[in-house]
This record gives C-alpha cells, sequence and structure tokens, in this order.
C-alpha cells in the first residue's frame, strides 16, 4: 500500500508542483537503516517529500503527529504502511523512540521532522529541534541524512478552507518549482551519548547540516522567502541559534 501511496504522492505533485530532486543516498545506505532529517515549511510539504522519495527511489516508514491516525480513512492507511505515531503533547511521546528504535533494528528508513512542526521562523529557516531522532541516532549509532526542501509553501496555506482552496488554485496556474536535496551524512562524532547535553548537541548539529543543505535550495531567498502565506502565524521563540 505504501509504495501505491508513493507513486500516487507524483501523480498529485505534478498539477500544483514542478518537482526537482537532487542528490541521494550513499550506496552502502540504501539497504541499511537509516533516518532521514528533513525541514518542515508548510502542509503540503509531505506529500512533496513523498514524492521526493519515490523518484529517488526510496520507501521510509514516516514519524507522524498521532493526529493523522487518528483522522478517518488517512489513519487506517498511515497504519497499514507501516508508519510511526508520535503522541505530542501526550505522556506516552517518548514511546515513539522505542517504536523507530525497533524500525530501524529491523532495518527500515525512517523519516522525521526534527523540528517537530511545520516552521514559524519568518525566514522559514529551520527552527530548534526536538531531541527525539538525536536521541535514536545516539543509541542506535544508526547514521542520519540531512535533507532540504524548497517551495512546497508556495502550494497549500497554513490553515482554512478558504486559504488553502486559493493557494491551490494560484500553485495550479504558476506550478511552482519544488526542491528536495538528500544531503550528506550528519556528523555526530566525538558526542558522548552519556553525557549531559548530548542529545541537544546532536540534534543541534541535524538542524545546522539540514541548514546548510537548505542555502543552495534558496540562494536567491537568503533571507525571506519571496512567497509569504499571509495566514502563516510567526514567532522568534524557537529560532535556532548556531553553536559557536
Amino acid at each position: 500500500m505504501w509504495r501505491v501511496l508513493l507513486a500516487l504522492a507524483r501523480v498529485v505533485v505534478m498539477p500544483v508542483a514542478r518537482l526537482r530532486v537532487t542528490g541521494g543516498l550513499p550506496p552502502q545506505l540504501r539497504d541499511g537503516p537509516v533516518m532521514l532529517a528533513v525541514n518542515h515549511i508548510g502542509p503540503f510539504d509531505p506529500v512533496a517529500i513523498t514524492a521526493a522519495c519515490r523518484a529517488a527511489g526510496l520507501a521510509p516508514r514516516l514519524m507522524a503527529t498521532g493526529g493523522l491516525f487518528r483522522a478517518p480513512v488517512v489513519g487506517p492507511a498511515m497504519r497499514a504502511c507501516g508508519h510511526i505515531r508520535i503522541n505530542r503533547r501526550q505522556a506516552n511521546v517518548a514511546s515513539a523512540v522505542d517504536d523507530v528504535a525497533r524500525a530501524l533494528a529491523a532495518g527500515s528508513q525512517v523519516l522525521g521532522y526534527p523540528e517537530g512542526r511545520i516552521t514559524l521562523d519568518p525566514g522559514m529557516w529551520p527552527e530548534r529541534g526536538k531531541t527525539g531522532m538525536a536521541r535514536v541516532a545516539l543509541a542506535t549509532g544508526v547514521p542520519v541524512v540531512a535533507v532540504a526542501q524548497w517551495g512546497a509553501h508556495e502550494v497549500a496555506a497554513w490553515g482554512g478552507f478558504g486559504p488553502t482552496v486559493r493557494a491551490l488554485a494560484r500553485a495550479l496556474f504558476r506550478r511552482p518549482v519544488v526542491r528536495v536535496h538528500f544531503g550528506a551524512v550528519v556528523d555526530l562524532s566525538g558526542i558522548d551519548p552519556g553525557s549531559p547535553g548530548a542529545a541537544q548537541q546532536a540534534t543541534d548539529r541535524i538542524i545546522e547540516a539540514i541548514t546548510a543543505e537548505l542555502r543552495p535550495l534558496r540562494a536567491d531567498e537568503p533571507r525571506l522567502p519571496r512567497y509569504v502565506d499571509p495566514v502563516r502565524p510567526l514567532s522568534l521563540q524557537r529560532r535556532h541559534r548556531p553553536a559557536a
């Protein structure tokens, strides 16, 4: 079912965007466990990244918010595809770390958003990340690959039926370019998993690696995006500050 949905995602993307996929996984990682860490820029980017994975010949299991698993139609499909539920702001959220570790132990590729939400940074750069993915990487030694995407924020608006319809109509007319780049393995060497702050240190490296891969994708938009979603809230509360 998941491979069918991967193919369907490419069909969904074609009318509203021009998908450009670059990079790829090193050959030694294509058949083994690996985590893909992606920046989160809008409600359409999960569809875009799914289509990009299909183009790259990948079929990762997705780490997704529990709300999707509770939704009709979507929820049963997510469970049938073997995706991993993240119950944010609930007491059992930490159990997702064990679920991801088990998936990796079985040889799966796992894709997730280390920011834990769509970025609210005014420049749409990656925000300070959550530590779950880093904790799994440190505990298992599984490599993390930085994946950057840009352009999907132009396809669908932040929320509400009206803004979403208007954004989709605009995308049908303009077909913005959506770029996805599968980048380098994040260097987590030198971090002692047992040391205080190790998970946050590893998380910062993951976010910085994604940011480095994102810069070339938006080289002509180095500070602020050209397209601004008027209904997307802005916040500096979780702005990422690179390590000195």
